[in-house]
This record gives structure tokens, C-alpha cells and sequence, in this order.
């Protein structure tokens, strides 16, 4: 059977005597889109399977510039191993219309539906292929084995912080601290701040959080919450006015997966720490960086203690 597109292109099956062909056309979509390196696909394993593909699956040429090769895997499944056209051939609606015969024939072999694979990093091959109305049916997820192993190891180290309040009222920050702990807490005096801990706060991050957030609306100015989570990151929340006006987390997605906004909006705004705490706004961007993992940071104990130096509280 021979198909003649709209613009007069040929489009036929291959046969023992296109191997050349279609082995040439393979490759050169290969060296276009490799696979991901940690496949190492085998090139002469593919071309003894498309050999034989040849004579039993749907192996489709468009002149000697575009490659389809598609087959049947189950009653109602078709599935497109390959799609290929040589770039100076491209715009000519060759690709559309390899597609188009290889549906063709596996529709009146009995198939209802067709599947492909693409890479996600071939944004021009999908953005295609959605046109003509294909949809995302399963997603592959891929991570190096060790990043992984790291990301899933428990954390063991210590979890500890301090609020520090922007004022030279100790006697009140120990008075308001006090009636939110229900205990005496450690409270100490630095360069404009007042530097305020307990054994509760300590152990629990959001009690550090709510302290700092209550001494900012009782003192009506500036109050930080820093610390250590786990041993493995490290926050902040600043506060004014009992606002939060900023929240630091070195690995925003280190309790799970966030939505990417609020990945974004967990690293530093050094615009609001300069004008807040008078810390150089680059030493903050330099110092407040986001990544992935705690591999990808300075120790937690090392980030937290540069914070400190930038924001000027004691650690």
C-alpha cells in the first residue's frame, strides 16, 4: 500500500532492502535525542530488532528523509517506538504524516489506541505530539541512587534555636517570654537585640515560632526565630509588628514536596532582612542559599552560625 500525502510525498514500507535506510534514520534520531546517559542504550540490539520489525511490525519511510516504526502490543494497543524526519526536511509535515499511516494500519489491524514515549527534556517533540491530542497516561521518575538514599535517610541530628527580639527591653521581653512558656527562660543580652531561649522551644520548632511571633506583637517591633531542625536544616521567621514578613527554610522541600511557589517563597527575601535587621542585603544572598538536599549547604550547625553573623544576633 502506498499513501501520498498532500504535498505528493511517498509514504511506503520499508522493506530488506531500506535497512541501510532505516538504520541511518535511527541512528541520526539517536545522536538528535539521546536517552538519558545512565540507560546506555544498545544501538546494535535495536537495529537486529528493527531487522526483524521490518518484516513483522509496521516499519514506514518517507522518501529517504522520515522513519515511523510502530507495532502492536496488546488487542486495542498500538505503540510508536520511533518517529523521526531529518531536520532539513522538517515543515513539510512528513512526521504528521508517517503518523498518520502508521495509525492507519494498526486501526485496521484492530487497535484503538496509540502510545509513545518522550523524553521530558524533548519540549518541541511534546508540544507536538499534545497537538495532535495526546495526553500524559504515565510519568517515569528518576533520581541518582545515592541523592535518594540520602534524601530518605532519617535525620538524627539536634533541634534547637533562639528568638531574638529587636529592642534593649530585657525586663519585658522576660516578662512577655515568661507567660507564653509558663517557665523561666534563658535570656540574654547582644548588640540591639535580646536573645531569648528555653528547653521547649528547643524541641519544638513551631513553639520557637509561635514565642518569637507573640514577642513581636507584644513589643510592636522586630523579632527573629532561628534555628536548627533536625540537624539537617536550618530556619528563619521575621517577624514585624506580629506580621511574618519572612520565612527561610535552606531546603524548602526537605518535609516533602511543596507546589513551586512556596518552594519560592521559602528562600530569602534580602530586601525585607536589610530593611528589618540593617544585614547587608548581598551577605544575605550569599548566605541564605536554597538547595535540594543538606548535601548541597554548608552543615547545618555551620549555615546557622553564618546566619547569625549576617543578621547580627548571637547564635
Amino acid at each position: 500500500m502506498r499513501t501520498r500525502t498532500d504535498s505528493e510525498l511517498v509514504i511506503r514500507p520499508a522493506t530488506a532492502a531500506d535497512l541501510p535506510l532505516v538504520r541511518e534514520l535511527w541512528q541520526a534520531f539517536e545522536e538528535e535525542v539521546p536517552d538519558e546517559p545512565w540507560r546506555q542504550d544498545d544501538l546494535a540490539e535495536d537495529f537486529a530488532w528493527v531487522e526483524q520489525a521490518v518484516q513483522d511490525e509496521i516499519v514506514l519511510l518517507a522518501d529517504r528523509d522520515g522513519l515511523a516504526v510502530a507495532r502492536r502490543r496488546g488487542p486495542q494497543l498500538g505503540f510508536l517506538e520511533l518517529v523521526y524526519v531529518r531536520p532539513e526536511a522538517r515543515r513539510r509535515g512528513l512526521a504528521a504524516a508517517l503518523v498518520r499511516e502508521a495509525a492507519a494500519r494498526l486501526r485496521a489491524a484492530g487497535a484503538e489506541m496509540l502510545e509513545l514515549e518522550v523524553l521530558a527534556s524533548n519540549v518541541a517533540a511534546r508540544s507536538i505530539y499534545e497537538r495532535w491530542g495526546m495526553r500524559p497516561v504515565e510519568l517515569t521518575l528518576a533520581a541518582p541512587l545515592a541523592q535518594l538514599e540520602e534524601r530518605l535517610a532519617p535525620a538524627e541530628g539536634p533541634t534547637f534555636g533562639a528568638v531574638h527580639v529587636q529592642t534593649d527591653d530585657v525586663e519585658k521581653v522576660r516578662r512577655d517570654a515568661a507567660k507564653v512558656l509558663r517557665v523561666e527562660p534563658d535570656v540574654s543580652v547582644g548588640d540591639g537585640w535580646v536573645r531569648v531561649r528555653s528547653d521547649a522551644t528547643d524541641a519544638d520548632p513551631a513553639k520557637l515560632k509561635a514565642l518569637a511571633q507573640e514577642l513581636s506583637y507584644t513589643t510592636g517591633g522586630v523579632v527573629l526565630a532561628l534555628g536548627v531542625e533536625r540537624g539537617a536544616v536550618v530556619r528563619y521567621d521575621l517577624f514585624d509588628r506580629g506580621a511574618d514578613v519572612d520565612e527561610y527554610l535552606s531546603v524548602p522541600e526537605f518535609y516533602g514536596p511543596l507546589p513551586p511557589g512556596d518552594v519560592y517563597a521559602l528562600g530569602a527575601n534580602a530586601t525585607v532582612v536589610a530593611r528589618l535587621t540593617g544585614a547587608d542585603p548581598q551577605r544575605v544572598r550569599e548566605v541564605a542559599r536554597t538547595a535540594a538536599s543538606p548535601a548541597e549547604l554548608p552543615p547545618a550547625k555551620e549555615l546557622y552560625a553564618q546566619l547569625a553573623a549576617v543578621l547580627g544576633v548571637e547564635p
